[in-house]
């Protein structure tokens, strides 16, 4: 997690019609303000804007489409290219990399004269919406270009909306095009003549009617505040009305804002419009979103005991679904790392966020910050995870199936995203709150994956160098352990919201994060929420 530099931009996530929320209990008193009531569930079926492409014209080192005809040079046919596994054509077109290319990432299409890119393929779910984002190259003039669509296999073509005229910087561009079956599209320039235009993130969502599937409400979610996740510049909760003094070594001040059990105002008042600075906290996106999918948070307070089998303790983990730890600052005690370890044992669902680190935790690391020890008790969130790992007291060989490497990396984003068949990692890159295709992080770990401790283990992203399916340079992984379920992200940034306590520099990693492009931050969290608690 980055706290000094690095503003972010604001970005579209994924829309996610039809939020249902779940009212209150038959005793007319809300869930999560009544420990003695029993968790409810109901299933609901969600419409979601399911992405069904998207093509980011990230190629790597070694570009499929460096001139603009190929193969003969002029052309008038252009050049067919495989990108992520599919065929486009570019015509008068090439993926450019310079300096002097607008791009969302390390690459973005080239156009000039009458050029177009074409897809030679068909999505095959409809097309509701697609997004696209678009600059005049370098120091040219601006040019007009055009998005076409065809639904009979490329023999005709229809032009969607009216021309659009680039700009000096990357800007997006939202078409509404609502045809079913089978559909592509084109995109054509059309004024300007030799004056060059640059094309990314092309994003395709789908009008297959509803998506995601069932989904399970009246899960519980416990958000952990209390092992310092709020020291420094930190600001881990999902709502805070009071204050506290706590240690801090680095950024922040000793004054934070304390987070409460039941958050306030009321879930009850959240509807599919609340904003999330309707709560106070730097990740009160993600607990806004979980309501609106019909769930429930609440929050763990500094200073309440982390049980479980406590039946005296309200708050003991046997009544929730899914805990939630978002860069913890202190050691779990062991009867803390007891109580988590039989928690997931038991089938729970443990969210596991670390941050940034180095070697030691003394002096600062090689990009000039401090590793993520917060209040400097020698201690930060990796090495608070590795603790739990390797001297939890049940099972002390890392029992989830990796370690989190102490190093300070920053991905801006990667796309290397894992692509088999298990079922588990296919659910939280592709599931109900939509599709996860980018992960950015602004200074975060990694992990290694350890199949022979946990053969469940599963990598979801890894860097953009890593081998994709490796073990080694994991940002993101899943396990199950007995009967519940462990999800890991190296870097807090990407939960990050922006908002919450004045005190502490924060910035909008959960849907907006210039300079690298637009990410799918809330599809992952949200996906992994769900599945973790097994709404999905």
């Amino acid at each position: 997690m980055l706290k000094f530099t690095n503003p972010r931009l604001l970005f579209v996530a994924t829309a996610m019609a039809g939020m249902l929320i779940i009212g209150c209990q038959k005793n007319g008193t809300p869930p999560a303000q009544n420990t003695n009531d029993v968790k409810t569930e109901a299933a609901k079926t969600i419409k979601t804007l399911a992405v069904s492409l998207t093509q980011g014209f990230e190629v790597g080192s070694t570009s499929p489409k460096t001139a603009y005809d190929v193969s003969p040079t002029g052309s008038s046919s252009g050049d067919n290219v495989t990108l992520s596994g599919s065929s486009w054509n570019m015509y008068d077109a090439l993926i450019g990399n310079l300096s002097t290319d607008q791009k969302a990432g390390s690459g973005s299409a080239r156009i000039r004269n009458t050029g177009k890119i074409t897809m030679l393929f068909d999505v095959t779910t409809g097309i509701s919406t697609v997004t696209i984002k678009h600059a005049t190259f370098g120091g040219d003039t601006p040019s007009q270009w055009g998005l076409f669509y065809s639904v009979n296999g490329g023999s005709s073509w229809a032009q969607s909306g009216a021309n659009i005229t680039t700009g000096s910087t990357l800007a997006t561009q939202t078409f509404t095009i609502s045809v079913t079956g089978t559909a592509r599209l084109e995109i054509r320039k059309l004024t300007g003549g030799t004056n060059r235009i640059n094309i990314d993130d092309i994003t395709i969502n789908d009008n297959g009617g509803t998506g995601g599937g069932t989904v399970i409400t009246g899960k519980k979610f416990l958000f952990d505040a209390s092992h310092l996740e709020n020291a420094g510049s930190a600001d881990w909760q999902i709502d805070a009305d009071g204050t506290e003094s706590v240690p801090i070594y680095t950024g922040g001040s000793t004054t934070e804002t304390k987070a409460q059990r039941i958050p306030t105002p009321s879930y009850t008042g959240i509807t599919s419009s609340t904003a999330e600075t309707y709560w106070k906290g730097g990740i009160s996106s993600w607990a806004v979103s979980l309501v609106k999918l019909g769930e429930l948070v609440e929050t763990l307070p500094v200073g309440t005991s982390l049980t479980y089998g406590n039946a005296s303790n309200p708050q003991d983990l046997s009544n929730y679904d899914v805990f939630v730890v978002v860069e913890p600052n202190r050691l779990f005690t062991a009867a803390e790392k007891t109580a988590l370890m039989n928690f997931v044992s038991n089938g729970g669902g443990l969210m596991m966020i670390a941050d940034h680190t180095a070697a030691t935790t003394a002096g600062t690391d090689a990009n000039g910050y401090n590793p993520s020890d917060r209040d400097g008790d020698g201690f930060d969130s990796p090495r608070v995870w590795n603790d739990l790992m390797t001297n939890n007291g049940i099972n002390n060989n890392n029992p989830f199936g990796f370690n989190i490497n102490y190093v300070d990396i920053s991905e801006s984003p990667s796309t290397n995203v894992y692509t088999g068949t298990n079922a588990n990692a296919q659910k939280v890159l592709n599931g109900a709150a939509g599709t996860a295709s980018k992960l950015a992080f602004y200074n975060g770990s990694t992990a290694t994956l350890l199949p022979t401790n946990n053969s469940s283990v599963q990598g979801l992203f890894w860097r953009n160098s890593a081998t994709n399916g490796g073990n080694s340079n994991a940002m993101a992984l899943l396990a199950t352990y007995g009967t519940g379920r462990v999800v890991w992200i190296g870097d807090s940034s990407p939960a990050d919201d922006g908002t919450g306590d004045t005190a502490d520099n924060l910035f909008n990693g959960w849907s907006g994060d210039s300079p690298s492009g637009f990410t799918s931050h809330p599809a992952l969290h949200l996906n992994a929420s769900l599945w973790l608690a097994k709404a999905q």
